[in-house]
């Protein structure tokens, strides 16, 4: 039993890291080919999408989901991720100005990753701090494929967001409370920190 939930968390962790070889920079954040949405269907569609190809806010929500159920906290922690990157959302429809919010978004992934990996423990206060800074600059983001769309095809890229992410922060936190070896969550964390390096030594190094 112990090596099945081990081989469910290897894969958890692979899984970004494949998505990181195989995307490209234009499709990592758009599922559109880069066209705005103008239907409902395109809206939701590229809401469920976009945290998905971009494989830094998937790593993040996996670290969400094995920090959840590492620190024994309750389920409603993920949504408190969500509910900030959907405020996030909304500041850059506001046309509010998040300075360097790939450079923030980059680091939040990096040190959810290394927080992991190492094992450290870390309060419930200090995880909640973390998952609302990094929602508001990852939904900052999330906005940026979305300003200027009308208001169907915007309220159902909202709630494919929201439900997107609430189903994998979620599911990844219940299937890691079921895996007994206190490796397979290290092991998480140290892909999850792989990829928020390269993408920090992307935003710092001109390309």
């Amino acid at each position: 039993m112990t090596s099945s939930y081990s081989r469910v968390f290897a894969l958890l962790a692979a899984v970004p890291a494949a998505l990181a070889l195989a995307a490209t920079p234009a499709a990592a954040h758009h599922a559109m080919d880069g066209a705005m949405p103008s239907t409902f269907a395109e809206g939701f569609i590229s809401g469920l999408a976009h945290p998905v190809i971009g494989v830094d806010h998937l790593a993040f929500l996996v670290a969400v989901g094995v920090a959840t159920a590492v620190g024994a906290m309750p389920l409603w922690m993920p949504v408190a991720f969500v509910a900030a990157s959907a405020v996030g959302v909304g500041l850059h429809l506001a046309l509010v100005d998040l300075p360097a919010a790939e450079l923030v978004i980059a680091a939040s992934v990096l040190l959810a990753g290394v927080l992991l990996a190492g094992g450290v423990r870390v309060a419930t206060g200090a995880w909640l701090a973390l998952f609302a800074v990094a929602g508001l600059f990852h939904g900052y983001a999330y906005g940026e494929s979305i300003v200027g769309a009308e208001p169907t095809p915007l309220y159902a890229y909202l709630a494919g967001l929201v439900i997107i992410q609430s189903a994998l922060a979620i599911g990844v936190a219940a299937v890691s409370r079921r895996a007994f070896s206190a490796l397979a969550p290290r092991l998480a964390g140290a892909a999850v920190a792989g990829i928020g390096f390269a993408a920090l030594v992307g935003q710092v190094v001109p390309g």
